[in-house]
């Protein structure tokens, strides 16, 4: 098989390394021109045909230089008559059609009109239904194969937030979670490890994502960080019996709801000297002396706090070195923000087939990214963390298990 007949998944996997959008740019727009040269030839590659107008004659390269970087392309050369792709000239024009096309079409998933007015403003003619698909398809094959691959080893810390995206459903337009689960494992490094779309909310649901990544081979979890959710309390203590981390940041910001604006700060002052405190023990002690400081003026906020102590605080109990990046969700904060971004250029999607090729395929890049970079959390201060005596469950989620 001739890498040009080789299915888009197996070429990009022929390749091998890479950038994944640089290389997927160059095989979609590698497809566009010889769907155009199909029908200016009147004939597939290798198909016999009475209403054949002329015959493929070679390829000339050329190179188009874009924000993914230099993609090499092979533009099929006509025995009579010319072919040269719109989108080539003007450069400028070029770039924005051709980052429009692999993000809002062939990875986002958009409507197959939609992706027909695009190519066409691309100075080309337009493409099937059934080509769609094709694309499409090779890009789900190869999201797939990364968000259900096995995950092997031990896992210490989880975590999961959630980016609401809107998708069409039964004629109507609502609001679904994206839920990313990012961990790191017994080696100190990180990656991305599931993907789960469902209402954030539903004890069901969460039970259902979490089981589906134990039985992926997700294990030794022992630390759990998201945002509050009853249903992933629920289903933490089930499924994994860590330990949880309410977000600090988004319980910073639950409390405040309870105060004055102009208070704000003040209030935020004091609670973070809890936060800078250098032991368990000196963080409860402080968390429980600052609630009673406010409880007068702040009756509600108090009793947030005594509520939310052992949640809030629960990171104290793992190693001090770990602490920075294990209080919120803010280490998938950013690939949270990059989700958002390219998702509101979409605005509606049309289904949840597409969210997950789009996301998919930016957790794909990410995951990537994150196996060239240094070590998430070091080998010195992560050995040896399954037999700390000192990790243990906070007293109100041993209680509540």
């Amino acid at each position: 098989m001739t890498d040009e007949t080789m299915p888009l998944l197996e070429r990009l996997q022929k390749r091998g390394g890479g950038d994944f959008l640089k290389e997927l740019a160059e095989a979609v727009l590698q497809r566009l021109m010889e769907f155009e040269v199909e029908g200016l030839v009147g004939a597939g590659r290798y198909e016999r045909s009475d209403g054949r107008a002329t015959h493929r004659n070679g390829y000339r390269e050329r190179d188009l230089e874009t924000r993914l970087g230099t993609l090499e392309l092979k533009i099929p050369k006509l025995r009579r008559g010319s072919y040269f792709p719109g989108f080539l000239e003007p450069r400028k024009t070029a770039e924005r059609a051709l980052v429009a096309v692999v993000q809002e079409a062939w990875i986002q998933g958009v409507s197959t009109r939609k992706v027909d007015d695009l190519v066409q403003a691309m100075g080309m003619s337009g493409i099937s239904k059934s080509q769609v698909s094709s694309l499409c398809k090779d890009i789900d094959e190869r999201v797939g194969s990364f968000l259900n691959r096995r995950v092997a080893g031990e896992w210490p810390y989880l975590w999961l937030d959630a980016t609401y995206l809107k998708v069409r459903d039964g004629g109507c337009v609502v609001s679904i979670a994206a839920i990313i689960a990012m961990g790191v494992n017994r080696d100190g490094r990180r990656e991305i490890l599931g993907l789960g779309l469902g209402p954030s909310e539903a004890a069901t649901f969460w039970l259902g994502f979490l089981r589906g990544l134990e039985q992926r081979g997700l294990a030794g979890v022992k630390l759990v960080i998201s945002d509050a959710h009853e249903g992933l309390k629920a289903a933490i203590r089930q499924v994994f019996k860590a330990s949880w981390q309410r977000c600090r940041v988004h319980f910073m910001r639950n409390a405040l709801a309870y105060v004055p604006k102009g208070q704000h700060s003040m209030v935020s002052a004091a609670i973070r000297t809890v936060f800078a405190q250098p032991t368990t023990d000196a963080a409860a002690a402080a968390w429980r002396r600052v609630a009673d400081q406010l409880r007068p003026r702040f009756p509600k906020l108090a009793a947030l706090m005594d509520d939310a102590e052992a949640d809030v605080l629960a990171y104290k109990t793992f190693p001090a070195a770990h602490w920075p990046k294990l209080h919120s969700t803010n280490p998938i904060e950013r690939l949270n923000k990059e989700v958002k971004r390219r998702a509101d250029v979409v605005g509606i999607f049309p289904n949840e087939a597409s969210i997950t090729r789009l996301v998919g395929a930016i957790l794909m890049e990410q995951n990537d990214e994150w196996q060239l970079q240094h070590r998430y959390l070091t080998l010195e201060t992560i050995t040896g963390l399954a037999d700390d005596p000192g990790v243990a469950l906070p007293t109100a989620l041993t209680k509540a298990a």
